[in-house]
């Protein structure tokens, strides 16, 4: 290997110590031929190592460091490049790395919330935000979207005994229902509920249970679910808001309200009988009701027509009362002519249907020749 103490040319053939100018291959300005000094000596062949060497001073230029005169020199400038280039990148990287953990972007469907080494600080505004990482961390929540807990034995994830309520009358129930909730609060959902999944779940079955345990089983299966889902809803709600845990109930579905396995056909044959009785008693309470109008409405012509008869009768007396009186009220006035009145009228009224001849009496009885009624006899005759 060639020694460092050569010559001044980057290839280390430097020709003889009292030489004249070095130049790139050693001796002189000429590659071949006379060096200047009178040395006819064959020009040297490149070492390896000086190659590598020169390769490692350019990259170290490359990299930052100094370029410095000969080989001395270009040793000194390229070891304080070295040092200095590769920690310039890596800070920059750093800081990149650095700014693109500490800024982030919330959506309009999500909240975030920044930690300040591990305690809340702060909930985190729609847009970009700033974080300063590590001592600032942040947890991005959709708030928006609803999600869903499944409850029953529908197959859609819950479990055998969930479905399975007893009522009020002593009945067991299988009932499967959802239950819709979004996020309302994410720093109480995320500080407060360890498993909120498990919670939802387990105040839904414990609410379901309750309002169950007050109803009977035929407004369950009938008529019922609506009035059901709404208090269940409600006592959901109730019960997560006194756990501060930043839920919202959006809804509950009732999916199925039927009796368990083994007894539905039993069930079912029960239904029928039931409705059945129903349907005769309707048509029972139909006929009665026909029945007992019918007769109202004879009481109340009957009634009527008894009122109309006393009120006539009634009239009737109080007329021929108010008649006599003022007949007698006259009468006690003039009596004679009153009475004479009274006869006069009084034989007005019987002798008006009477067929009678009037003869008068200052005729003395002259005048009127005796009639016999032939057209009578004939008539008589003739019969």
């Amino acid at each position: 290997m060639s020694n460092s103490n050569n010559g001044g040319g980057p290839w280390g053939g430097g020709g003889d110590d009292k030489g004249g100018k070095d130049g790139p291959w050693g001796g002189g300005d000429r590659p071949e031929g006379n060096n200047g000094g009178g040395d006819s000596r064959p020009p040297q062949v490149p070492d390896l190592d000086d190659l590598v060497r020169k390769g490692q001073d350019q990259l170290k230029i490359l990299m930052g460091g100094g370029r410095g005169n000969g080989n001395g020199g270009g040793q000194g400038g390229g070891g304080a490049g070295l040092g200095k280039g590769p920690f310039i990148i890596l800070g920059l990287v750093a800081v990149i790395a650095w700014t693109a953990a500490s800024f982030y972007r919330v959506d309009t469907s999500e909240k975030s919330v920044e930690l300040f080494l591990g305690d809340y600080s702060q909930t985190g505004t729609e847009g970009l935000n700033f974080a300063p990482w590590p001592v600032v961390t942040k947890e991005v929540i959709g708030v928006t979207n609803e999600r869903t807990i499944d409850i029953g034995t529908g197959g859609r994830g819950g479990r055998l005994e969930e479905g399975l309520m007893l009522t009020g009358d002593e009945n067991i129930v299988d009932i499967d229902f959802q239950v819709v909730w979004n996020i309302t609060d994410p720093a109480q959902f995320l500080f407060n509920l360890a498993d909120p999944d498990e919670t939802i779940r387990a105040v839904s079955e414990s609410a379901m249970r309750e309002v169950i345990a007050r109803s009977n089983l035929a407004p369950i299966l009938n008529r019922d679910r609506a009035a059901i889902s709404q208090e269940v809803g409600e006592l959901i709600q109730a019960t997560l808001d006194s756990y501060n845990s930043g839920v919202n109930i959006v809804r509950l579905n009732f999916d199925k309200a039927d009796p368990p396995r083994e007894v539905i056909d039993a069930f079912r044959d029960v239904q029928a009988a039931e409705q059945e009785r129903d349907t005769l008693e309707k048509r029972a309470d139909a006929y009665a009701n026909q029945r007992l109008a019918a007769a109202r409405g004879e009481s109340a012509q009957m009634l009527q027509i008894a009122e109309g008869y006393r009120a006539q009768v009634v009239n009737e007396a109080t007329g021929e009362a108010s008649r006599f009186i003022a007949v007698y009220e006259e009468y006690a006035k003039a009596q004679e002519v009153t009475r004479k009145r009274l006869y006069l009228e009084t034989m007005e009224r019987v002798l008006s249907g009477v067929n009678k001849i009037i003869i008068d009496e200052g005729a003395g009885g002259q005048g009127v020749v005796p009639y016999l009624p032939l057209n009578e006899l004939n008539r008589g005759g003739s019969n």
